[in-house]
């Protein structure tokens, strides 16, 4: 990637073109949290903690955690 923004997913640094999304994140830094991910079991959450869409695009410097869809909703009632 000649042009590429980096990225923080659960604490590691990951490189990823302009214009990819949280998931693509996901993907590039873990395959397998990816796939729970779109099972539903777990989700994206931005440095606050907040749930974010899995379309989400991403710009350098952006931090996501992967947590549990069950973690994610108790913490927005």
């Amino acid at each position: 990637m000649s042009e590429s923004i980096r990225v923080f997913v659960n604490g590691a640094g990951v490189s990823l073109a302009p214009g990819s999304s949280v998931l693509d994140a996901v993907q590039a830094a873990d395959a397998a949290a990816a796939d729970e991910i779109r099972a539903g079991t777990r989700v994206i959450v931005d440095s606050r903690g907040l749930p974010v869409a899995n379309d989400t695009a991403v710009h350098g410097g952006y931090v996501m955690r992967v947590v549990s869809a069950r973690q994610a909703r108790a913490a927005e009632d």
